[in-house]
């Protein structure tokens, strides 16, 4: 199937054939009919895409910041491909749209194939053919709806929320500052529901259109004269009881308007992208104007459990949550409330959208809506994209699934080009990630489905999904005699670790997770020193807060960060003192959200070897992430970052300083698949991993249990 694409670095935008989206638990699959484009929002995108660096560094001054704290702490290497991953990705378009039902999910009841429905959701309402979107960011329509306004869902709830934030009764009065799509949306909905309606823009034209189409009961351009004694006069000379600012600039006037023609105790609701540092006097401070946020498209926005999960709130306590929004401005259409026919002024076909982009952009003649129009009678096929010229299989034949960030600057670079190692599918939660991390990294094809990729072409799988899915791709892959690679952790239930055990025992196949700090060159020389016996180690890490909403906190995708990120260091002391935990105890420092990222682990070895882990989400962030010692026989090794190692014995201390941090990434790679060709064994043993992931375990029912030592079983 066919998708609108675009390219951060070079601005290059075309329509390419990607993989049909999977359809997953909690997820429907749409075929679009039309998709509208947002001339503000995407605008703005694709005209940040086609500046220079320079511009696109003045327009992101924060990501810029991202970049060099990257520079700063992992060098040179890893920073140029987290940009150029940026910078190459074929990122989509789009976030409002409609069509059909073409397939259901797992779990899904409130829709069934051949239903008509409105989408809604950057990365889901994609300007494409098909698009997969989660049951909340969706609503169901009359089967005899006009799917070409319904396609306006994304804007018309956006500006419901809008509506909803300025709290308007009948007969009161609203200024609805820029009239563009979202703020004749907005002026619609508060028309209809008996609110006398001001429109301002600086555009003549967009006063005009609004006027013709009766959205505003008064309309006026920005810089007419008498502009604020007119809204006194309609409005007995009170002022006007909210505004809403639907407008995007960076200009202070807005907010400052807003000020001047609201009543005393008025509200002023920020719809649009504009600044908020509005002077205090003489408006704002002396009548006791209230400043509201409309987030979106409302309640649910930005919520894992809402817009994954599928989690809805009750009516009775969120009476309008995004997906009621939708529904409400559906209803308006269907109902014939309100009429946006007059909107649409530019119609193009699907495969012309780089055409309609261009007027967008150029702003070449006069638009307010702009709708996409697909072939529905098109057949669409789950067949693999065919991303590569050879076909020829190796000893080892690597397939992906998931290839985001880390897979793309940690592990495919990593991968070596020879003969003997062949690179064969990819598979992705997004078709425009499988397409282009198959063309750059010359895989054979991009999947479209999990049956491609666990086929007789694959011998070996690297896994590099969110958390949850781990265990089921790993118990996969031996269930289909592969090799598989998968990122930490290895599963989130203990349920899932003792299937893996029996699927391993069943099957002479390789199972290897990512602890790559054991093979960082720093590390090697730690344990070319120390070897092997009683040791006493402190790993001390700076870990940072994440925000509680992050889908790594959730126990049920991300397993929290105990299971996702401590693990490495429980891997870390097990590899230094060479001997497995058999005893855990863990306190975690008591936080509001219980999220137990601040803690204290102490752990006893087989070899009476000791281990502290301090894991701390609560530091300065100037301070170096990992820093570590270890203690033997009159030996101590300071590890600081896994840029510089000293190490304390008889005579002078022995220093090593790298130029950029090596957290033995590349070596780990290079190890697993050397192993492979060698000798089909991994280079970290089944048991460690088994150990370290029923301590990991332990840690959780520790800290539960108030810190009482856990024993691990072997």
């Amino acid at each position: 199937m066919q998708q609108l694409t675009q390219k951060l670095g070079s601005g290059d935008m075309v329509i390419q054939e990607i993989p049909y989206p999977q359809v997953s638990k909690g997820m429907i699959v749409v075929k679009n009919h039309y998709s509208i484009i947002s001339a503000g929002t995407e605008g703005s995108t694709v005209q940040a895409a086609r500046k220079s660096l320079i511009g696109k560094a003045k327009e992101r001054p924060q990501q810029v910041k991202q970049v060099l704290d990257t520079l700063k702490k992992q060098g040179p290497i890893q920073t140029y491909r987290a940009v150029m991953k940026k910078l190459d990705a074929y990122s989509p378009l789009g976030y409002s749209c409609a069509g059909e039902v073409v397939e259901v999910g797992e779990g899904i009841t409130e829709f069934e194939i051949g239903d008509k429905v409105a989408c809604a959701g950057a990365g889901y309402a994609n300007h494409a053919e098909i698009v997969s979107v989660p049951t909340n960011l969706a609503v169901k329509l009359d089967s005899n709806i006009n799917l070409k306004n319904a396609a306006y869902n994304t804007l018309g709830a956006i500006s419901m929320q809008g509506v909803r934030q300025a709290d308007l009764r009948l007969g009161e009065t609203c200024v609805i500052i820029g009239l563009g799509l979202l703020g004749q949306l907005a002026a619609l909905i508060l028309k209809a529901s008996g609110v006398t309606v001001i429109g301002v823009d600086v555009s003549e034209a967009a006063v005009k259109q609004a006027v013709k189409n009766n959205v505003v009961d008064l309309g006026l351009t920005r810089n007419s004269a008498g502009a604020e004694e007119q809204i006194f006069s309609i409005t007995n000379g009170y002022g006007a009881d909210a505004v809403v600012i639907a407008a995007a600039t960076s200009s202070l006037d807005p907010i400052n308007f807003a000020g001047a023609i609201a009543r005393k105790k008025g509200k002023v609701v920020v719809l649009g992208a504009v600044p908020t540092g509005f002077d205090r006097d003489p408006y704002w401070y002396r009548k006791e104007l209230e400043l509201k946020m409309a987030c979106s498209y409302g309640p649910g926005r930005y919520d894992l459990n809402y817009e994954e999960k599928g989690i809805d709130y009750p009516l009775p306590y969120v009476r309008w949550t995004q997906n009621r929004n939708m529904q409400a401005f559906q209803e308006l259409i269907a109902k014939e409330r309100i009429d946006i026919d007059y909107l649409t002024t530019h119609e193009f076909n699907f495969e012309d959208a780089p055409k309609a982009f261009d007027l967008v952009v150029n702003k070449s003649e006069p638009f307010t809506g702009i709708a996409l129009k697909y072939d529905i009678d098109k057949e669409h096929n789950k067949k693999a994209i065919i991303t590569s010229t050879s076909q020829q299989l190796g000893k080892l034949n690597i397939s992906f699934i998931g290839a985001g960030s880390y897979a793309q600057g940690n592990l495919l670079p990593n991968i070596p080009n020879s003969n003997d190692v062949k690179r064969v599918g990819v598979l992705t939660n997004t078709g425009t990630t499988s397409k282009r991390v198959a063309e750059k990294f010359n895989f054979q094809f991009c999947a479209t489905k999990e049956e491609d990729i666990f086929s007789e072409k694959t011998n070996t799988l690297f896994v590099a999904t969110r958390h949850d899915s781990h265990a089921s791709y790993v118990l996969k892959a031996l269930q289909n005699s592969i090799n598989v690679f998968v990122e930490k952790p290895l599963c989130l239930q203990e349920s899932e670790l003792e299937d893996i055990i029996d699927a391993k025992a069943n099957i002479d196949k390789v199972v290897m997770v990512g602890f790559n700090r054991r093979f960082s060159p720093l590390t090697q020389r730690i344990k070319e020193k120390f070897g092997e016996g009683p040791m006493s180690m402190i790993y001390r890490i700076n870990a940072g807060a994440i925000p509680k909403d992050t889908w790594i906190q959730d126990m049920e995708i991300g397993g929290g960060r105990v299971l996702g990120e401590v693990c490495h260091f429980v891997d870390y002391l097990t590899f230094i003192n060479g001997s497995l935990p058999i005893k855990v105890s863990a306190q975690s420092l008591p936080d509001a959200h219980g999220l137990n990222d601040t803690l204290n682990i102490i752990i006893k070895f087989e070899n009476g070897s000791t281990g502290t882990i301090a894991y701390y989400a609560n530091g300065s962030k100037s301070l170096t992430k990992e820093y570590f010692e270890v203690y033997s026989t009159g030996s101590t090794a300071i590890l600081n970052d896994f840029k510089e190692l000293k190490i304390y014995g008889k005579g002078k201390p022995s220093k090593k300083k790298l130029m950029n941090q090596n957290k033995g990434q590349k070596e780990m790679v290079e190890a697993f698949i050397g192993g492979l060709l060698k000798d089909g064994k991994a280079p970290i043993p089944f048991n460690d991993i088994l150990a370290v992931t029923k301590a990991s375990f332990a840690v959780l029912e520790s800290i539960k249990t108030g810190g009482q030592q856990v024993e691990i079983s072997i």
